[in-house]
């Protein structure tokens, strides 16, 4: 649970924007598209495998051709 605390002297746009950032780093808006519908298992698999496939295809540098 998030939680800010406003300040006398603070806007309240500006402690809505502190809010929302709080909200993205613990990662509560993705988890609530996540959860939204029900994902069958077989769907999972399938949805990590490819995540992992890209992951790796990302993380390998590209050598020069000589």
């Amino acid at each position: 649970m998030s939680e800010v605390i406003i300040h006398d002297d603070e806007s309240f746009e500006r402690a809505l924007k502190r809010f929302k950032k709080k909200c993205e780093k613990a990662g509560i808006l993705s988890d609530l598209r996540k959860h939204r519908h029900y994902e069958k298992p077989s769907e999972k698999r399938k949805r990590k495998q490819n995540a992992a496939q890209r992951k790796s295809r990302r993380s390998y540098p590209r050598t020069p051709r000589v």
